[in-house]
């Protein structure tokens, strides 16, 4: 990769200088990204390459400060300087600018540093300082960065999206933008429980897109808003964070570091990306287990009113279908934070559990726990004895938790922290559990905290310890039982990215559709790894409650919460989900699939089909020297394209689902003719070649 910066100005040398006044753009680029500034330091954004309707042809106010006056956006260019750099990161080209507004007593200094690594070439990392050079204090209320207007193709939708914060209703991650459409996707709270998210927005075109960031190692309360305007098919994005702070003479406020992204094709390899130069600066994903890779059965079929004997009467139908796991589910405990056995399941207590954990061990299972930390219910002895852990809102009152009516206990607060980690070694040490299933959407967030009692240095103290918290949870858990799987689950969040580090098993969450499931299997193998053990959550919350496919040919882990015998209890979530002999068949026959193939284990090739744009929706992996693929769609009748096929060879293609050939293809002619409903699996392995 080779990177270039260039200095347009006619006489002038490439390193530091005063132009005021100049009119000619300054630029920074790489072999795939290039970025301009005009003499008021407005930027564009183009890739090298893409000439015909750019993605934005005028320069724009992409970086400005929110004063008390307004936005301060016109500064006029005083400097430039550029030179090569090595940081922890790794090295490249910075190009660094300033610029100034003064009008009598009132004057702001402007410092633009935009940096292009080598290892990252489709990426600039900027950082932007603002400087009171007056004689008066100003007041900056914010700030925004990376705001850019994009422009669509012809076609409906012009764009699609990943935007990923954290809502009630739980919407797509991925979507289309083809009506008028906006939203903040704050990163902070969206509602009493519900906050949190993936730092990153992603808008593209089918031939080029866009993304924008914060790479701050810790979560923050920025909004990355998208917009969408249907009447000039034109969608905005911007990166904003509220600060309401008095700047007085010589002193300057800092944005947090925050990056544009250019690419082809969808999200994917942008949020390969994000997820790598997270990693340089430090954020470390575990190693998945062996364990975190075998089928889950979840108890929660019996919801919270379970007994011992709906659980032991159905393990033999778990391992006879190919499960490997059983989770005890919501319902175990006395309350949300007195985590004390119920009496009513348990009444020998820790000897019970124990008991039942020996059980499922001797049916040759391995048991998981359900548990929701940082809930606890009023009333309880915890908060009787310790009120001290509770998160306290500014107004004073404890912030609820809905799902539970519970409290947030505050997970920046030494104490929490103890009391967790003691209650993690109970479960896995004392009663034998082997994993953990961490569940609610209060997991994904939490709001400052204003706790007298923790001498917090700043309220937002706890919103950046949270990814601390869990990290001390998944520790605790793996010192005791090195394979210990801990999935975190928030509940249909847009899952926090920095809490992805402390887990071992992502979820798809309470999807709400298959559509769901394969978007959050697609974004996950983004940012945690290609052969990340994503699971599908159970099988009844995808279409039709039956949609195995959609998890198995993403290269996910099957789970279902099937109760048995036939009748036996009715779920409220879901309903009937009883194993029938029929679903008995099914869910046998897909077990067994997975058993086979095990694609997880697979490098998911995510960068080969665009989610939005092609169709069928496809997804690819490579595994064992063969090429897997997914196609989903409604109805789907034609031809299709079997991508990232090696040059050389023929290779035969099989319907593995039901193990019935379909072509013969190669490099050159990689088609296949197709007619399908829902969706079609193939396999595609070289004819004749030994791999």
């Amino acid at each position: 990769m080779r990177i270039f910066i260039s200095v347009l100005l006619v006489g002038l040398t490439a390193a530091s200088f005063s132009c005021s006044g100049l009119s000619n753009p300054m630029a920074i680029q790489s072999d795939q990204i290039k970025v301009e500034f005009n003499k008021h330091l407005y930027c564009r954004i183009s890739l090298p390459g893409v000439t015909s309707n750019p993605l934005m042809p005028h320069f724009q106010a992409a970086d400005y400060a929110l004063t008390g006056k307004g936005p301060a956006k016109d500064f006029l260019i005083k400097s430039s300087a550029l030179q090569e750099f090595r940081d922890s990161i790794g090295n490249g080209q910075k190009l660094t600018l300033t610029g100034t507004i003064q009008r009598g007593k009132y004057g702001l200094k402007k410092t633009v540093e935009v940096k292009i690594y080598q290892d990252f070439p489709a990426m600039a990392v900027t950082r932007i300082s603002y400087e009171n050079t007056g004689k008066r204090s100003i007041t900056i209320k914010g700030w925004v960065s990376r705001a850019f207007t994009l422009n669509s193709q012809k076609g409906n939708p012009g764009f699609w999206s990943f935007q990923a914060a954290s809502y009630e209703e739980r919407p797509d991650w991925v979507l289309p933008l083809k009506h008028p459409f906006k939203r903040e996707n704050y990163q902070g709270m969206n509602a009493s429980d519900y906050g949190g998210g993936i730092p990153v927005v992603d808008i593209w075109r089918k031939d080029a897109g866009l993304a924008i960031g914060h790479l701050s190692p810790r979560p923050e309360l920025v909004s990355l808003p998208v917009a969408y305007d249907s009447l000039n098919a034109t969608a905005t994005m911007a990166v904003k964070m509220q600060l309401n702070k008095i700047l007085n003479p010589q002193e300057n406020v800092q944005t947090i570091p925050t990056f544009v992204a250019v690419h082809h094709g969808d999200y994917f390899t942008t949020l390969q990306t994000f997820s790598q130069f997270m990693q340089k600066q430090g954020v470390q994903f575990p190693k998945f287990p062996e364990t975190a890779y075998q089928p889950v059965w979840c108890a929660w079929g019996y919801e919270r009113n379970f007994t011992v004997q709906e659980i032991l009467k159905t393990l033999p139908k778990v391992k006879q279908l190919g499960f490997k796991w059983v989770v005890l589910d919501d319902g175990w405990q006395t309350a949300e934070g007195d985590w004390f056995l119920n009496p009513m399941k348990f009444p020998k207590g820790d000897a019970d559990m124990r008991a039942l954990v020996d059980k499922i061990h001797a049916a040759g299972l391995k048991a998981k726990l359900w548990l929701t930390p940082l809930a606890a219910d009023p009333g309880t002895k915890l908060l009787k004895e310790h009120p001290d852990l509770m998160l306290i809102n500014k107004d004073g009152r404890p912030q609820t938790i809905s799902w539970w009516d519970s409290y947030y206990l505050c997970p920046a607060y030494a104490p929490t922290v103890q009391y967790t980690e003691k209650l993690i070694r109970k479960i896995l040490k004392d009663w034998d559990f082997d994993g953990l299933k961490l569940d609610g959407q209060h997991q994904n967030a939490v709001p400052p905290c204003y706790n007298p009692a923790h001498h917090h240095a700043r309220p937002q103290d706890a919103v950046q310890a949270l990814p601390s918290y869990f990290k001390s949870i998944y520790e605790t858990a793996v010192s005791v039982k090195t394979d210990a799987v801990v999935e975190i689950c928030p509940c249909g969040d847009a899952a926090s990215f920095y809490n992805m580090a402390c887990e071992n098993q992502p979820v798809a969450s309470d999807p709400t559709s298959s559509w769901q499931i394969r978007l959050k299997g697609k974004t996950y193998k983004a940012l945690m790894g290609p052969d990340v053990p994503y699971y599908g959550d159970h099988v009844e919350l995808s279409d039709g409650k039956d949609d195995f496919a959609s998890t198995i040919g993403i290269g996910g882990v099957p789970g279902s919460k099937f109760t048995w015998p036939v009748g036996a209890h009715i779920n409220q979530e879901s309903g009937d989900v009883s194993l029938t002999p029929q679903k008995e068949k099914e869910w046998q026959k897909w077990l067994t699939v997975y058993e086979t193939y095990q694609l997880p284990k697979g490098q998911y090739l995510g960068g080969l089909y665009d989610i939005g744009f092609d169709k069928p929706e496809t997804h690819a992996i490579k595994k064992d020297g063969k090429w897997f693929y997914a196609f989903y769609a409604k109805k789907f009748s034609g031809k299709i394209e079997l991508r990232g096929l090696p040059q050389k060879g023929k290779f035969t293609v099989t319907d593995y689902e039901h193990n019935k050939p379909l072509a013969t293809v190669n490099a050159n002619n990689p088609f296949i003719n197709a007619d399908f409903t829902g969706h079609l699996l193939v396999v595609a392995q070289g004819k004749g070649s030994k791999h």
